[in-house]
């Protein structure tokens, strides 16, 4: 088999024959109007041992390439043009029961989201048995369970035989995605397709799983086709890059080479984007520029570091919007009988927001940061402690103060679509406060939606649409609008970009900032990720099994955190460690 002459520019010598080839391939969804393409003529080649990173945003192409080469595409979806060389054999061409003996044995998968891979119903050690069993890796049950449980041991999970037993909802996000790791290898496959398969976990979680994958493929030598939207983690994990976008490859070739000298414009971008690459506060109102998390990267001196200095400066002096002052929130959980435990999820928690601020509280899940929001908000009571809005204790409101103080305080949740009503249009989701509140009549609310969706960058037509009409990215520009409606004062972000692509995420951290330097708005942001706390947050708390283990100002935490927590959290920020030319 002929070496195509693509992969001289990857610096290998002697490259020897690819284990997998994709020639010219292109991918189409057959829609009432005729077939829309999606993937369109893209070539690239892994080799044996090899891991390769296929990024870009949501729509580009990479996960229905990834899906094209195993034959998984959805009922519309075809492969229209090209090859998928396999070990020198065109998948394209093989009937169905062969490539089924290939899916499975030879190529595994790592989908993106566990929860719905792995079946509510079934118990985990059923599920893995079944796939060990379809891919002939054990005869009978007695073998087929003594190999699920090495599988699920070989994936790091302790007591591989008491999990066998449980269902998928009784684990943990980081746990279920180990069952999908250990079925994916569980056949011993040359080529593993991860499609984001870290996506939804924490950092911390994240890079666990995923310093345990690259161990076990540089164990059996397993080529690995990492499917990501953040260029950092690709480059942290892979040797080399595709870039690809509205369905083409616009770069490839080594990883590192990509990220620090980025040729295409649309790479470009994604570097830019990427919180966990960024180093600056975004300041909107000094650079004045359409992209001010951009043009903070662009930047090392100068504008950003004298304007982000003054804002801290202008926020330090401010009287504190927000205050905390020993809060504790303690759960009653039943056990057997009537008895029942205490479990504390915020440990005397204490912390100041001041006027036009943004305070940060990061944690992994189960820190007890969205239980501190809920008990802002009052959809949680706190068991002890002060919770102090503008000076005023919110336990001693009389009842049309706690309504004002609704009015002032409004949430935006971590996913849009589960927070919109999907039978509602926008215009009505973003009125809804207005009307719970009573402000305004018909006319006057449907301006005031006019005027939020502006502020937003969305026009006027989406208030006619509904949610399953929009992307991501405009379902939480919607959120963030109904949030703005009654022009409150503080906006609780739980989890507000974490779901989105990085150039979404980047369009959205800049409007905030936008909106804050506005509206003079005080923001409380709950997030896991300390990569975007850099680039939006003023302050930050560091929570731990519900204490505040340390805050301070970004910059003094970023540079010189004091607890082996906090520098386990920055260490997890993928590509945190690549340096890029002008930082």
């Amino acid at each position: 088999m002929s070496i195509p002459d693509t992969h001289e520019g990857l610096g290998r010598t002697d490259p020897g024959v690819p284990l997998l080839s994709v020639e010219n391939l292109e991918v189409a969804f057959r829609t009432q109007d005729g077939f829309v393409p999606a993937v369109r003529g893209i070539s690239f080649d892994i080799y044996p041992g090899e891991t390769m990173a296929i990024v870009g945003e949501s729509g580009s192409g990479k996960s229905t390439t990834a899906h094209a080469i195993i034959n998984l595409l959805p009922g519309s979806g075809q492969i229209t043009g090209g090859a998928v060389k396999f070990e020198g054999r065109d998948l394209t061409k093989l009937t169905r029961p062969q490539i089924e003996d290939v899916r499975g044995k030879l190529i595994g998968l790592v989908p993106q989201d566990p929860m719905n891979s792995l079946n509510p119903v079934h118990r985990i050690g059923f599920q893995v048995e079944e796939t060990i069993l379809a891919n002939g890796q054990a005869q009978g049950r007695r073998e087929a369970r003594k190999r699920a449980i090495q599988v699920l041991q070989e994936a790091g999970l302790a007591d591989a035989d008491k999990r066998l037993r449980q269902f998928p909802h009784e684990f943990s996000g980081g746990m279920r995605q180990r069952v999908l790791i250990g079925i994916g290898l569980s056949s011993d496959p040359k080529l593993l397709i991860a499609d984001e398969p870290t996506s939804a976990l924490d950092v911390t979680v994240q890079k666990r799983i995923l310093d345990h994958l690259e161990t076990l493929t540089a164990e059996r030598n397993t080529a690995v086709l990492f499917i990501t939207h953040d260029l950092g983690l690709a480059a942290e994990r892979a040797e080399n890059l595709v870039v690809m976008h509205r369905g083409r490859i616009v770069e490839s070739g080594p990883a590192l080479e990509i990220l620090q000298n980025p040729q295409h414009p649309y790479t470009q971008r994604l570097v830019s984007a990427a919180p966990s690459l960024a180093s600056k506060r975004i300041q909107a109102a000094a650079t004045g520029g359409t992209d001010p998390l951009a043009d903070a990267l662009a930047e090392s001196t100068g504008t950003v570091d004298l304007a982000s200095i003054a804002h801290l400066e202008a926020t330090e002096d401010a009287a504190p919007v927000i205050e905390f002052r020993d809060v504790t929130k303690v759960y009653k959980l039943r056990g057997n009988g009537f008895r029942s435990t205490d479990f504390t999820a915020v440990d005397k928690m204490s912390f100041q927001v001041p006027k036009g601020s943004t305070m940060a509280i990061v944690g992994e899940s189960g820190s007890g940061k969205s239980t501190a929001a809920k008990m802002l908000l009052r959809l949680e009571k706190k068991t002890s402690g002060k919770i102090l809005v503008n000076g005023q204790d919110t336990d001693e409101l009389s009842r049309p103060k706690l309504q004002a103080l609704r009015r002032q305080m409004q949430p935006v949740f971590q996913d849009p679509y589960g927070s919109l009503d999907p039978l509602h249009n926008i215009g009505n989701t973003v009125a809804e406060p207005l009307r719970v509140h009573g402000v305004g009549d018909s006319a006057s609310r449907r301006a005031r939606v006019l005027e939020v969706l502006d502020q937003v960058a969305l026009p006027a037509s989406v208030a006619d649409r509904y949610p399953n009409e929009l992307s991501g990215g405009q379902r939480q520009r919607v959120a963030i609008a109904r949030a703005l409606a009654l022009k409150p004062e503080i906006v609780v972000l739980d989890e507000a970009v974490s779901a989105l692509d990085v150039l979404v995420q980047a369009q959205v951290l800049n409007l905030l900032a936008e909106l804050q330097s506005e509206l003079g708005l005080t923001y409380l942001f709950i997030t896991h990720d300390l990569a975007v706390v850099r680039v939006i947050a003023d302050h930050v708390c560091v929570m731990e099994k519900g204490r505040v283990v340390e805050q301070g100002t970004v910059d003094d935490i970023f540079a010189n955190p004091q607890e082996e927590y906090t520098e386990r959290l920055l260490q997890a920020i993928p590509g945190a460690s690549i340096t890029l030319g002008g930082h």
